[in-house]
């Protein structure tokens, strides 16, 4: 199926706030968390996408969050992404497990490392980080450790100091205090 022909699918069997938009590989579907899962179903049932690949999400800073799925049709060859925008305050959304259920470990993982909640899945525990872990690290106001332990920027290891600089700057995302010692 080419791009044009998934665009005039979605554009008959979508409800009207979802955006479709021609992709390098595919399409594009923006798609408003309240229809997710009629989204996720159409591209399964009605564009044929049959092979689940990934979930992730992307940290948009002051934008909130972007939840990504990329799903593929083994028969058409073709590629569709689905994107819901999420706010930064409660970014929730319905699990995909019923729809895909090679799902359950990827939301698993964007639960762990964004913080983003899946209403409805089976087995939402940890599953990378250590045991008592705090935080979200692929959030981008996590603060990572390593910054506030070595000078920042351009200090490979600790100890080592950096040719002469113009003025001293702190690392980004590191609260004035957790410093080098």
């Amino acid at each position: 199926m080419a791009p044009e022909e998934i665009i005039a699918v979605v554009s008959g069997g979508l409800p009207s706030g979802v955006r479709c938009e021609a992709d390098h590989r595919g399409v594009m579907l923006r798609v408003p968390p309240g229809h997710w899962l009629a989204a996720l179903a159409f591209a399964r049932e009605r564009l044929d996408c049959d092979f689940f690949d990934w979930l992730t999400a992307v940290d948009e800073a002051d934008e909130g969050f972007s939840v990504v799925v990329h799903v593929y049709s083994l028969a058409g060859r073709h590629h569709v992404l689905l994107a819901a925008p999420l706010p930064r305050s409660s970014p929730r959304l319905p699990t995909a497990t019923g729809i895909y259920r090679g799902a359950a470990w990827h939301e698993r993982e964007t639960h762990e490392m964004f913080g983003i909640g899946f209403d409805g899945h089976p087995h939402l525990a940890p599953l990378l980080l250590p045991d008592g872990f705090e935080g979200h690290p692929l959030r981008k106001d996590f603060v990572l450790a390593a910054r506030a332990a070595k000078e920042w920027p351009g200090v490979k290891e600790p100890g080592e100091r950096p040719g002469p600089r113009a003025r001293r700057r702190g690392p980004p995302h590191v609260p004035d205090g957790w410093g080098p010692a």
